[in-house]
């Protein structure tokens, strides 16, 4: 789910577009580590972030990574 919620993040996706891009692209799948038959719906991804706001962690969480890119060139 953390990284169906970076895809959508850096996409710009709205949670059903992110369920319809889950769907269609395989590249997508793949990255998230997803089968066809696994792809969570739209109120899963909402979920997931209201959990991930609740407990402030989407601004930790994209502070980490950038620091980590910077790290990794």
């Amino acid at each position: 789910m953390l990284r169906v919620y970076c895809l959508q993040h850096w996409y710009s996706l709205s949670d059903p577009a992110m369920e319809e891009s889950l769907y269609e692209i395989a590249s997508m799948r793949q990255f998230a580590g997803l089968s066809l038959d696994a792809v969570p719906d739209e109120t899963t991804l909402l979920n997931f972030r209201h959990l991930l706001e609740k407990h402030q962690l989407t601004h930790a969480l994209f502070t980490a990574s950038t620091s980590i890119s910077a790290t990794k060139g």
